[in-house]
């Protein structure tokens, strides 16, 4: 038997192709209802929150916003029957009061835990999804988020890019073999899974958090720092665990992101900060662990 949160968004999965294409997502109502625009990829559209109000650091290293604390809702569907879920980067003291105003206006809280250790000060991550009209998820979420300090304003104009990115750049894409994006002092990859991952019944893309995500930027002069998560099958999960502690990369944390996804996946956080190279061979030995595209 179908429960009313899985019948609803198999009913949307089965619609939104015939809607879309009459109707579409109309991102300018929520851009205007967040106060922002993001970017479309696919049939997703994905809008950013940086905490950039926040100066966190882990052993010694000031974290820029890129590299962990990026809180983050991707829609699909229709204007009309939208779906968006997503991560929310707060405060310990934020996270009731953000968490109980999702939820009153019909937000489902898929996950809230610890992304790092030993950060000061102490971030938590609520992961939600939410369904409806696109305009009011939009404005629910916002009402959400105003309950914190997230910057909540349209983004300052980002300073002209570098016409040659920073060294490490270039060594750490030769050590993985793939292309990153470098943005706002972060090399960030978002390396899809092989297979189909679903959610409830819906087909997610790599916008909507199912991606590797791995992210680095400069510690130190010849150093870098990475965190980000490996999104993994359970048989996956013990090789990659001992591939990056051969590497001394650390493991976070180890948890779910979502409640019904098909297959079942674990999310693995991590942390090292060290030479280039040698936290560059730590992630690519993790990745072949790992069934990516």
């Amino acid at each position: 038997m179908f429960t009313k949160r899985a019948l609803w968004i198999l009913i949307l999965s089965t619609l939104t192709p015939i809607v879309s294409a009459a109707q579409g997502l109309d991102t300018k109502s929520v851009d205007q209802a967040l106060g922002r625009s993001g970017q479309k990829t696919g049939e997703v559209y994905r809008i950013g929150f940086p905490r950039t109000d926040l100066q966190v650091t882990v052993a010694g290293v000031p974290i820029k916003p890129g590299l962990a604390l990026g809180s983050w809702a991707a829609f699909s569907g229709s204007d009309a029957s939208a779906f968006v879920m997503g991560d929310l980067v707060l405060l310990e003291s934020e996270v009731n009061p953000v968490m109980v105003k999702l939820r009153a206006a019909g937000f489902e809280i898929t996950a809230v835990h610890n992304h790092l250790l030993n950060e000061s000060p102490q971030v938590l991550y609520i992961h939600y999804l939410g369904q409806g009209s696109a305009e009011e998820l939009a404005r629910s979420l916002r009402a959400a988020l105003s309950l914190s300090k997230t910057p909540l304003g349209a983004p300052a104009t980002p300073a002209a890019a570098s016409p040659s990115s920073p060294a490490f750049v270039k060594t750490i894409e030769d050590a993985l073999g793939r292309k990153g994006q470098f943005n706002g002092g972060v090399l960030a990859f978002g390396i899809p899974r092989t297979e189909t991952i679903t959610e409830g019944g819906m087909t997610l893309t790599p916008p909507q958090g199912v991606a590797e995500s791995i992210n680095f930027q400069e510690a130190t002069s010849g150093q870098v720092a990475t965190t980000g998560d490996f999104v993994l099958t359970a048989e996956e999960v013990n090789p990659v665990i001992s591939a990056l502690e051969q590497h001394s990369i650390q493991i976070t944390a180890l948890h779910s992101h979502m409640l019904t996804e098909q297959p079942r996946l674990f999310f693995m956080h991590f942390w090292a900060a060290g030479e280039t190279e040698a936290v560059a061979q730590g992630i690519k030995a993790a990745l072949t662990h790992i069934a990516t595209k």
